[in-house]
């Protein structure tokens, strides 16, 4: 799978709210009302990285969800990324 350009970084930071770009890495915080609610999204993101083989870098602080997106294998961002960040906010409507 081709490293996207930073034109195509761009462009798809467009379609995913919130996410930023830095260091070949996407990312974005989420904020819950409370820790249970935070791990219960995190349990659903690990159920959801399982089936698409593609794996978030998770930090969780109490109520505070930190996740950060890059193809290692590839050296950068691929669409994968941006496939998978598009299927997290999925999980939150």
């Amino acid at each position: 799978m081709p490293v996207l350009n930073k034109s195509d970084i761009h462009r798809a930071l467009k379609n995913v709210s919130g996410w930023t770009e830095k260091n070949k890495e996407i990312r974005k915080d989420f904020e819950f009302p409370d820790f249970i609610r935070a791990i219960a999204f995190v349990n659903s993101i690990a159920l959801l990285a399982e089936k698409v083989n593609h794996h978030p870098d998770i930090d969780i602080r109490w109520n505070r969800v930190t996740l950060t997106l890059s193809t290692h294998s590839e050296g950068g961002l691929t669409v994968k990324d941006f496939d998978l960040a598009r299927k997290i906010e999925s999980l939150l409507k």
